[in-house]
């Protein structure tokens, strides 16, 4: 994934706890059009599975979930 990704909204979920970081995402999400990008910015590790099984039960595209700097970033884009 290209780091020239538009993102249209930018989430920080630093100190949110399991499954906050899930919900802030899922709450967010009608926030950008279709199509559209949110960053989010979590340290809990459990939202590197939080996340991306949210996004494939509701039918959203995770762009990426890495670990950088011990924060855990992830692209998300609305797909419907």
């Amino acid at each position: 994934m290209s780091d020239e990704t538009k993102v249209d909204l930018e989430l920080d979920l630093k100190g949110l706890l399991c499954p906050l970081p899930m919900v802030k995402v899922s709450q967010n999400i009608t926030n950008v059009p279709v199509g559209g990008v949110i960053r989010a910015v979590a340290t809990d590790p459990g939202a590197m599975a939080d996340i991306p099984a949210w996004a494939k039960s509701t039918g959203n595209e995770v762009l990426k979930a890495e670990k950088e700097d011990g924060e855990f970033v992830f692209l998300v884009k609305r797909v419907k």
